[in-house]
């Protein structure tokens, strides 16, 4: 046929051929651009879920939760950053680096703060769940959740609040190669504390459990523990016979991990608590050498509050607080928690700084808070930075000042309570975000079918600061 065609030369330029060529062409023409679209969209397609895997096929939420996109502005300018944006680590959370080139850095330890939700405290508080169905509740399918999720941030320090079931969890958790210690509350309740960490990565040096119980604080308790990180030397440094540098041949780290009184009333209580944790873990680190600091835990106290103005700033005046909202921690209806925590706080009516009143404390007050009768203000030694405020994130997860907007949600409250600190030798590399407002507000309630508790972890690594400063 184009032979034929090709021959009848004297036909080429009549109108009815031309026309006839132009329409094929054109056919033809737009059947190859539909084509060309199909393959590009299925190309697409194919590279969005090769890009966000699901690292749990079988655990898929029915709440089909947004990734969060995080500042970049933090990257701009550093060449040596390019592959480290934030990026998702398991389809809705990820992790925000530091400005900074910490590639250099030998010695980090990754920690996990995470109040886990006690079998007991969920069965004793179901008004607290009932936009949670039963079987997100069940303690056998969020115990595996919670060891997914560790392994899954490569966490190699963990510090669990109200854990009920240790055995079950030291059983999971010994199979991924860490070891634990547990201290229970005092008095009738079973939860308590557990801190773990990767056992071929550190060593427990001491630990020294407290009691709150025995300085009239309540049944609560705290941890802290001594470990030191096990190194080995280089190949290279055994053939040139070269000395390690005597700061790395003993790193350890002093890890606290406090759950403090929920009971916002008893203001006097939890400031004590927070107290005297602050005050045994600075003796603790200089008894040790004046080794770094990292504490965590399930404050029950919001960001901005007295007792956080407390942690960050050392000292604080008693008389100018009310010690039933010293924490800040009032149930707000959760539609309020669209607002930044400076708003909440305000529309809480909790913070009294702006207006110069003194409050009347009674002489127990005083004493449970401040450790002496008589005394009006309450001071520690530690120079402490919260994790998440060392570095920037997003404005749909974090509030004004940095911290997360959100690290707990049920049915009466919707706000952060958890924190990691670390002393000034220990700085940031990055940080996991959490959840913004509206996602968690789309799975109706904590936990479900993808977190296994009411609240959510927080997760930072940190590195040696003289690690950075021998570099810089």
């Amino acid at each position: 046929m184009r032979v034929r065609h090709r021959r009848q030369q004297p036909e080429k330029n009549s109108p009815a051929t031309t026309k006839r060529k132009h329409s094929s062409i054109s056919e033809q023409s737009r059947e190859d651009d539909t084509k060309a679209k199909k393959r590009t969209l299925a190309h697409r397609r194919k590279e969005t879920i090769t890009l966000q895997p699901d690292p749990y096929p079988t655990l898929n939420c029915s709440n089909k939760f947004e990734p969060i996109r995080c500042c970049s502005s933090s990257f701009r300018g550093h060449k040596g950053l390019k592959k480290k944006k934030s990026r998702p680590i398991d389809g809705f959370r990820q992790w925000v680096f530091s400005s900074r080139d910490f590639s250099y850095r030998k010695d980090k330890v990754v920690v996990a703060s995470y109040n886990i939700l006690g079998v007991e405290n969920a069965s004793k508080h179901p008004d607290l769940y009932f936009n949670v169905p039963p079987k997100f509740l069940e303690w056998d399918t969020r115990k595996h959740l919670i060891c997914k999720e560790m392994n899954h941030y490569t966490a190699n320090v963990l510090c669990f609040q109200e854990v009920d079931r240790f055995q079950d969890l030291d059983d999971l958790l010994q199979k991924d190669g860490f070891r634990g210690v547990f201290k229970g509350r005092t008095g009738e309740a079973c939860d308590g504390c557990a801190i773990f960490w990767k056992d071929k990565l550190f060593t427990l040096l001491y630990q020294e459990n407290i009691e709150f119980r025995s300085f009239g604080l309540r049944d609560n308790v705290a941890q802290l523990c001594i470990l030191e990180m096990n190194q080995e030397q280089s190949e290279s440094e055994l053939c040139l016979q070269v000395p390690k540098k005597s700061h790395t041949q003993s790193r350890s780290i002093l890890v606290g991990n406090i759950h403090v009184l929920f009971n916002p009333n008893r203001g006097d209580i939890k400031l004590g608590q927070v107290r005297l944790f602050l005050q045994k873990a600075y003796k603790l680190s200089e008894e040790w050498g004046n080794i770094p600091v990292i504490l965590a835990g399930d404050l029950n106290s919001i960001p901005q509050s007295a007792i956080y103005q407390f942690v960050v700033s050392s000292e604080l005046d008693i008389r100018l607080h009310d010690r039933r909202k010293i924490s800040g921690q009032i149930e707000c209806p959760p539609r309020f928690n669209h607002l930044r925590s400076e708003n909440i706080n305000a529309a809480c009516s909790w913070k009294s700084a702006s207006r110069p009143w003194i409050y009347r404390w009674s002489n127990e007050e005083i004493r449970l808070a401040t450790g002496s009768e008589g005394a009006t203000h309450v001071r520690h030694q530690l120079k402490l930075h919260s994790a998440y405020l060392g570095i920037p994130g997003s404005s749909r997860t974090r509030d004004n000042h940095g911290e997360p907007l959100a690290t707990s949600y049920h049915s009466k409250f919707m706000g952060t309570v958890d924190y990691i600190w670390h002393t000034e030798d220990l700085v940031p590399v990055r940080v996991l975000e959490t959840l913004s407002m509206d996602v968690l507000r789309k799975s109706r309630g904590l936990p479900c079918e993808k977190w296994g508790s009411d609240h959510l972890a927080l997760v930072c690594e940190l590195a040696f600061a003289d690690d950075i400063s021998s570099q810089t």
